[in-house]
């Protein structure tokens, strides 16, 4: 196993999702009482798991029809203007 990619792509994702809707999701079906928090716990975490298993097969099916380098360029160029599209809707709406 290549820990530096191990590392990289935990701490990518993990920052990603500390604090988004899914995680808000969560805490808000696990604030139920009634609810099972394994039960909660073991239905995030799957889905989780499906949506990284998904973002791999279509990285991989990308990586054999298109250079992974342009993908790099590709994902950089969209972060940027999802930031920049956050940054216009934050200061739009005060």
């Amino acid at each position: 196993m290549d820990w530096k990619v191990f590392l990289t792509v935990f701490g990518t994702v993990f920052l990603a999702e500390v604090g988004d809707k899914t995680q808000l999701a969560t805490m808000l079906f696990a604030s139920n009482e009634a609810v099972s928090k394994y039960t909660v716990f073991l239905a995030a975490s799957l889905a989780l798991v499906v949506a990284a298993g998904l973002g791999v097969l279509a990285g991989t099916l990308l990586g054999e029809v298109i250079n992974p380098k342009y993908l790099h360029y590709i994902a950089g160029v969209g972060f940027v203007l999802i930031g920049l599209f956050t940054l216009f809707s934050a200061y739009s709406a005060s």
